[in-house]
């Protein structure tokens, strides 16, 4: 007997046995991967649907999981912040001075100085708190800054489509993701639509992988899972919908989030300039302080306790240790200002550089107009234009119905198309395809579309200039399926061999091609943005896109308007005249940016398409850029090169983009810009700035007030330096004078011109809510009327340097030259101290309005710099005027002293005023 058929057949019965059992477990089984299952299994095993999740169940998902966010590096705690203000070198020193106050009472016949130990302590905490209020709110503010600048995701909930913070979707959450889009969570593909992203985040492979909703191999490899899309890679092409499997650390990038650290806020260029010239500071003042040291051991023989406190003390006072907390409060806050200005700062390090800015290189569309495309013109192949009013649909002829070539023209828009509908029927989308909806469903046509009913989608590119979709009828001559292409008219024109008049196939005579060209240079002229549409009837689906895209029936043309925004005329010649040049690049046609720029302000004389860029070597292009204000018809490419060029010629740029393929200019730009609202998560991930409004009014209003933080650093720069010079001053001359005019007094080991303690107190009282104040100084009214400060330039330009010297030396002038005075008068030297330890408090405030000066500021215009002043001055009166003079060794004064500090300011402020009239004309612009 030949059993052959029954083993065949026992084998047939066991395959399928072992398959159906495979199938269940692949549906059912909690390891089986997601990337092995069906579609269908994964919602399934999430309990959900292709129409999303309930509000109800988001929020109790929400809820189980957590928020969708990777776990942050510990955040720096209050405890942190608090105990780093006392763990700097400097600040150690001033405990050892503290330690050595004491120590002073082991030795014999001396008694330990407890007044003194306990002084530097108490204004140490004093220091110490105000930093950590300091480090505190510019964390802060870092964090509110974080927080706002959350992504959103674009998910079905309830079968809608809507937007929610990418921080609340939950696994089972449905999202959509088109080209630009960054996937927010590991999501399994239900349907895909060309589409391919970018994971070199997690692969390290730059080339783009393909994505599709077939199930792969359980054993894949990371960079073989084609059916999952994950965390924090991006959607580079094509459109997806996926079914979300995993948030937070439960997904890949969780995974490896402890390589995430860069996410970390770096060092600014500020704070590490600051740093560098503390560093420097600090040098030259331990140089000093050796050469004091020297001066009061072998001239004055001083005790060599008392030498080395002072010295050791001198330090702490005399350099700025707090002036990075400042900085780095003072950038944050302004970070906050530019985004009341709808200007997130994304970088505190870009504020620097947008004081500096020369070159402005944007796009069009959205930025110097409103991005609110209208359909106001056709063109049909019959030689007709079609006027439309607004969108609307209606015809010149006012004829009821709507046209049937109009109508085809319209539909062919209308579906061709990858808008999405969303609650209140308001789309979402590329602002020229709501264009194109809104147009057809105005003219009494069906403006939606529905992806399920395509059988192939080819998504436009920059590179295309194009994009086609496959439907399965169409209401124009032919049999389906049916090949709706859209894109730029000589693309289209290219690839039609037939156009449609009268309901009627016919050729494309080159009679025909002419009349095209003639009305698309029409509509360009006019400032429109003109798209060509055509059809192919019985087309296969699964052709080439070459194929696909030729022998196509011309169908018309669309004209549409994108008028420029209010103000942005204003704004570039407010640009332009403090020093800033507008460069427009756009995609549109050399007519349509010159129409454009033409009505905003910008010189359009000259106009270089990307093609001509492309030709170009970098030396003739170097020259070109320096000449042209618009190019037009360029790629990302081409925007490259553009600002290569100019920041090879010397230049400070900022560049707008939008786009997947903008980052890579957007990234090397001086100041990368992105656009909030069209701009895709990919641009606002490489910029510096994201535009909340996408306007060009607000880079220049950020330029401004880039302008004005960047003067308000260099404010309390100048005033920190100067008064710690003077105080330098004051000290080593004094010693060196004292010894010299008044050797009696000066020959005890307590003769000093001020303090230890003292010293800490001007510094505390001095450094502290004025200079802070400072940083909250308005603009000055001339801010956008000066040319930019020079790429190069620092904080320290030529002219604070000469600031802080001038000022340092009139203040140890006018300061030793009251103290030797009161002491002579008076024969008191605690009196003389305490009259000079006065005017230095009292200079020191006043010199916050001389340091404005220079800004052209008035004295009211600061309400908290009057306050801080006020209260620093109060806190003064408080110490002279009550028992703790005593613990300061300093004693009340009277109306004569008074007197003598008020007869002091007179050549102070003199000296101050000439200064700033000196420096107005040496260092001119």
């Amino acid at each position: 007997m030949d059993i052959r058929p029954l083993v065949s057949f026992g084998r047939t019965v066991h395959e399928q046995a072992t398959a159906h059992r495979e199938a269940e477990e692949a549906s059912g089984r909690e390891d089986v991967p997601w990337h092995a299952l069906e579609g269908e299994a994964a919602l399934e095993r999430l309990e959900a649907s292709r129409d999303g999740l309930d509000d109800d169940d988001a929020a109790r998902r929400l809820d189980e999981e957590g928020p969708n966010e990777l776990a942050d590096e510990e955040g720096v705690s209050p405890l942190s912040l608090l105990v780093s203000q006392f763990t700097g070198p400097l600040i150690l020193l001033l405990f050892v001075a503290a330690g050595l106050s004491l120590a002073v009472g082991l030795l014999p016949g001396r008694d330990p100085g407890y007044t003194d130990a306990a002084l530097i302590l108490l204004i140490l905490l004093g220091n110490g708190l105000f930093g950590f209020v300091q480090d505190y709110r510019a964390e802060q503010a870092l964090a509110a800054l974080r927080e706002m600048a959350t992504p959103d995701a674009t998910v079905r909930r309830g079968g809608s489509i809507r937007a929610v913070p990418a921080t609340e979707v939950v696994p089972g959450d449905v999202v959509v993701l088109e080209a630009g889009d960054a996937v927010p969570a590991d999501a399994r593909i239900l349907t895909a639509a060309d589409c391919r992203a970018d994971e070199s985040t997690l692969t390290g492979e730059s080339v783009p992988v393909d994505k599709a909703a077939d199930p792969v191999e359980s054993d894949a490899a990371l960079a073989d899972r084609n059916s999952v899309l994950h965390a924090g890679t991006t959607v580079v092409r094509g459109r997806a919908e996926a079914v979300v499997v995993a948030t937070a650390m439960d997904t890949e990038l969780g995974g490896i989030a402890d390589q995430l650290g860069q996410a970390r806020q770096r060092e600014t260029p500020f704070e590490i300039e600051v740093d560098r010239l503390g560093r420097r500071i600090g040098v030259g003042i331990v140089a000093l302080i050796l050469l004091i040291a020297a001066v009061q051991l072998f001239l004055t023989a001083t005790d060599p306790v008392v030498v080395l406190l002072v010295a050791v003390t001198l330090a702490v006072a005399a350099v700025p240790e707090g002036l990075p907390a400042v900085v780095t409060l003072t950038l944050a806050l302004g970070s906050r200002t530019l985004m009341e200005r709808n200007a997130l700062v994304r970088n505190l390090a870009v504020v620097e550089s947008l004081g500096a800015v020369d070159y402005i290189v944007t796009d069009k569309t959205g930025t110097l107009t409103e991005n609110r495309m209208t359909v106001t013109r056709a063109w049909l192949p019959d030689d007709r234009t079609v006027e439309l009013d607004g969108g609307s649909g209606s015809v010149s002829d006012s004829s009821p119905d709507p046209d049937p070539a109009l109508a085809a023209l319209l539909s062919c828009g209308a579906r061709c198309n990858d808008t999405k509908e969303l609650d209140g029927g308001d789309h979402r989308g590329d602002p020229t395809e709501v264009a194109l909806v809104t147009a057809a469903a105005d003219a009494g046509l069906d403006g939606s579309r529905d992806p399920d009913d395509r059988l192939r989608e080819v998504p436009f590119t920059s590179e295309r200039k194009r994009m086609s979709v496959v439907v399965d009828d169409f209401d124009a001559p032919g049999d389906g399926p049916v090949a709706l292409v859209k894109g730029a008219p000589e693309e289209i024109v290219a690839r039609c061999d037939r156009v449609l008049v009268d309901g009627e196939i016919e050729p494309f005579t080159d009679e025909r091609r002419g009349r095209v060209e003639t009305t698309v240079a029409t509509f360009a002229d006019d400032a429109l943005r003109v798209l060509g549409f055509a059809y192919a009837p019985a087309v296969d689906p699964d052709a080439d896109d070459e194929t696909l895209e030729s022998g196509l029936v011309f169908l018309g043309l669309q004209g549409m308007t994108d008028p420029a925004r209010e103000g942005v005329a204003e704004a570039v010649t407010d640009c332009r005249a403090a020093g800033v040049q507008v460069t427009m690049a756009t995609g549109d046609t050399p007519r349509t940016a010159r129409a454009i720029a033409r009505e905003v302000g910008i010189d359009a004389d000259s106009v270089v398409t990307g093609t001509e860029v492309a030709a170009m070597d970098d030396a003739e292009l170097g020259r070109v850029v320096e000449e042209t204000n618009v190019f037009a018809r360029v790629a990302p490419e081409h925007k490259v090169r553009i600002l290569r060029a100019l920041q090879d010629a010397g230049y400070t740029v900022a560049m707008t983009g939008d786009g997947v393929n903008d980052a890579p200019a957007l990234g090397n730009a001086d100041v990368g810009i992105a656009m909030g609202d069209r701009g895709t998560q990919v641009a606002q991930g490489a910029s510096d700035v994201v535009l909340r409004d996408d306007n060009f009014v607000t880079i220049r209003d950020a330029i401004a007030e880039g302008r004005g933080i960047f003067d308000n650093i260099r404010k309390f720069v100048n005033y920190l330096l100067s008064a710690n010079a003077g105080e330098v001053f004051v000290v080593f001359l004094g010693t060196l004078l004292g010894a010299a005019l008044f050797p009696a007094v000066f020959a005890s080991e307590s003769a000093l011109v001020i303090t230890p303690v003292a010293l800490l107190w001007l510094n505390l009282v001095t450094d502290g809510f004025p200079a802070l104040a400072l940083g909250a100084d308005p603009k000055s009214d001339d801010v956008m009327h000066r040319p930019p400060r020079p790429r190069d330039e620092g904080v320290l330009d030529r002219r604070t340097v000469a600031s802080i010297l001038g000022i340092g030396v009139a203040l140890t002038a006018t300061g030793l030259g009251v103290f030797f005075y009161a002491l002579s008068r008076s024969g008191d030297l605690v009196v003389a101290q305490t009259v000079l330890f006065t005017f230095l408090v009292t200079a020191e405030l006043v010199r916050t309005q001389s340091v404005r000066l220079r800004y052209r500021l008035s004295p009211l215009s600061n309400p908290w710099l009057l306050g801080a002043v006020g209260l620093s001055l109060a806190l003064h009166l408080v110490l002279l005027y009550t028992p703790v003079a005593d613990l300061f060794g300093v004693v009340p004064l009277g109306l004569t002293e008074w007197g003598w500090v008020a007869g002091a300011f007179v050549p102070f402020l003199v000296a101050n005023v000439c200064l700033v009239w000196l420096n107005d004309r040496l260092f001119a612009p």
